[in-house]
């Protein structure tokens, strides 16, 4: 007969106080392949250590244990987890099943980490549950089963992966003696299959029914007979082609997700709660993208709106110059050279006073403002009714004037139409031809009352003035405004000989303000990213709380074959979960505070950037990684026999 299992001289201590208590002293034994072997002994005798070590569950501090020729202190730990997973089938006296796990899903569990296909080892786990009579109660959780119902399933389950030797602890110990006499029965066809049975028990009958009866006493062995013959052939791992990497991988990654899942579904206040910090976390940073962009949108509208590509040209050397000498330097010369600069796509004169208006007894003050035709071009301005005046009406100084909306509602509060009119400006007669569209921004819309006429009307009619207060340019696009700018100013110097003039870039206010609102919306987004954290805390706590509530699982699940590296990918993958199902709600959540705005506020555009979208999920599932290491490497450090020991 072949010794499968030898130990010689094990001892095993555990630090108490200053000092050690000593366990097991000095243990030498031998279990052939195919023996039924019963270890009794005392409560605190020492044998559920002697059968953890046995279980590869726990090391000895000295002595050497070898199982099929192999010294396990050679061993790391995932190969003595492979060991327990191939070699080893657990029964335990409290079953140690996974409450929100189906009997064939617990039976399952080992084959799991093990690699094999889910069809495979659900069809395995059937024919081992209808073997041991459970063919009906496959789809049922272990609280709807009787105890001994339990330990049968405990049974399939340490059959799993082929149960070379199985390993009993107590296993009649929480049954009736009708139960108790079947599982007995059980492991008594197992030995007779060439299974290599060890009980460990303190029931004298339990061990009578063995072949051989080991007793321990104080950590050491009392009686120690000889291995009888056994008639059986041994019994080997089950057969299966070996796993590949990935597809390992990928099983365990899919057992993990289901697992993580069903911990979710199973505490569904605390999960939401653990999910609200990350939900109001992610919604804040996605409202903020979306919103702030829509702000920072409607911001650059409305400075576009006053006219943004332009450049203004004034006399004098800066605001407020008042200078005789500087007063007259803008000639209509200089228009005429600026508006055949390749850059130019329109270019407009100002030759503005402010002058009273008159349109029966209506007698108001307005800026009456001379431009060319193409000023209401260059600062994008539309008309309500008619059109500016055209280049005859320019050089004939015609006596037209353009409203704007403030005036036209002054002076003609009940006209249903003013075009063709007549109002007076200072003194002067003048035409309604058309009336400008009031600006409209977030600025607010403009008090004051406005009108335009033809700067040679302006000039020659109604100030008698033969210089311009300003011309302003509206560069062509695609034309960098700065560059613009140095040549207008370079092509006025040329031309007055001195530097006369100075330039007021438009381009200037709206880069100022995306910078002003790229500063703010990142401020903002920093907070939000905060109570991101703080959410990822909440997590970590509650994994933390989860890891500490799930000891005995996560023992459970090592004795069973996992490796701390299946445990920590298990808890990783929940915490990343948890965070990802609660980076979709707080997106859901962002965009009904989106369509809130966007109906509150019509006039912003508010967009939903596929950037914000992809950064929420990503923000998500590196909270949960950074949050849910800690917990998971926890729960991976932990000692299968401390684990299983926990209630």
């Amino acid at each position: 007969m072949t010794t499968l299992l030898e130990l010689k001289d094990i001892r095993r201590s555990y630090p108490s106080g200053d000092g050690s208590v000593e366990v097991l002293k000095g243990i030498t034994l031998s279990v052939n392949a195919g023996e039924m072997v019963a270890i009794v002994g005392a409560s605190g005798s020492g044998k559920s250590t002697l059968m953890n070590i046995l279980g590869c569950l726990d090391k000895p501090t000295s002595g050497t244990y070898r199982v099929e020729g192999v010294d396990i202190a050679t061993l790391d730990g995932d190969a003595l987890a492979r060991l327990r997973r191939d070699h080893f089938g657990f029964i335990f006296q409290r079953y140690h099943l996974l409450p929100h796990l189906t009997a064939a899903q617990n039976v399952e569990v080992p084959a799991v980490y093990a690699g094999r296909g889910r069809q495979q080892r659900l069809a395995r786990a059937r024919e081992l549950l209808g073997r041991l009579g459970l063919h009906e109660r496959v789809d049922y959780r272990p609280s709807q089963l009787s105890g001994g119902q339990q330990q049968r399933v405990s049974i399939a389950r340490a059959l799993m992966n082929g149960g070379q030797v199985i390993l009993a602890d107590e296993p009649t110990g929480a049954l009736d003696s009708a139960s108790g006499e079947e599982v007995m029965a059980i492991l008594h066809q197992l030995r007779e299959q060439g299974h290599t049975v060890i009980v460990v028990t303190h029931d004298p009958e339990v061990a009578a029914q063995a072949e051989r009866i080991v007793e321990i006493r104080d950590g050491e062995l009392i009686s120690n007979p000889p291995a009888k013959p056994a008639a059986a052939a041994r019994v080997g791992a089950e057969k299966t082609l070996p796993a590949s990497g990935w597809r390992q991988f990928s099983g365990g990654f899919r057992e993990a997700l289901t697992m993580a899942w069903r911990a979710l579904a199973a505490n569904k206040m605390r999960t939401l709660l653990t999910m609200l910090g990350i939900i109001i976390g992610i919604a804040s940073v996605v409202s903020i993208v979306i919103v702030g962009d829509a702000a920072k949108q409607r911001v650059l509208a409305d400075i576009r709106a006053m006219g943004t590509n332009t450049i203004d040209v004034y006399p004098g050397k800066d605001f407020g110059d008042d200078d005789p000498q500087y007063q007259q330097a803008l000639k209509y010369d200089d228009l005429l050279a600026i508006q055949k600069q390749p850059w130019v796509s329109s270019a407009t004169p100002a030759v503005s006073k402010n002058l009273r208006l008159r349109m029966n007894n209506t007698d108001v003050a307005a800026s009456a403002n001379g431009v060319g035709p193409q000023y209401f071009n260059v600062y994008g301005m539309t008309f309500s009714e008619g059109s500016t005046f055209n280049d005859v009406q320019l050089r004939g100084r015609a006596q037209v004037v353009v409203l704007d909306g403030n005036t036209r509602r002054q002076l003609f509060p009940h006209k249903a139409s003013v075009v063709g009119e007549i109002i007076l400006v200072g003194n002067m007669p003048a035409t309604v031809v058309g009336v400008a569209d009031e600006k409209q921004s977030m600025f607010g819309s403009s008090k004051i009352l406005r009108v335009w006429l033809p700067y040679t009307t302006m000039a020659g009619r109604v100030i008698g003035q033969s210089w311009l207060n300003s011309i302003t340019v509206r560069v062509k696009e695609g034309y960098d405004s700065t560059l613009a700018e140095q040549q207008l100013a370079r092509l006025l110097n040329l031309r007055h000989g001195k530097k006369d003039i100075f330039t007021w870039n438009m381009d200037s206010i709206l880069k100022t303000a995306e910078r002003t609102t790229h500063t703010l919306q990142l401020f903002l987004t920093l907070v939000a990213v905060i109570s991101l954290v703080v959410g990822g805390i909440g997590v970590m706590n509650i994994m933390l709380v989860s890891v500490t509530e799930r000891t005995r699982e996560i023992g459970i699940r090592m004795a069973v074959g996992a490796r701390a590296a299946d445990v920590l990918q298990q808890f990783l993958i929940e915490a990343v979960l948890v965070c990802l199902v609660g980076g979709a709600l707080g997106v859901g959540l962002s965009l009904m505070i989106a369509f809130t705005l966007q109906l509150l506020l019509p006039g912003w555009e508010i967009g939903f950037s596929p950037l914000a979208l992809l950064m929420a999920f990503v923000c998500s599932t590196l909270t949960g990684v950074l949050f849910g290491w800690l917990p998971a490497r926890n729960a991976a450090r932990l000692d299968p026999v401390d684990a299983l020991a926990r209630e």
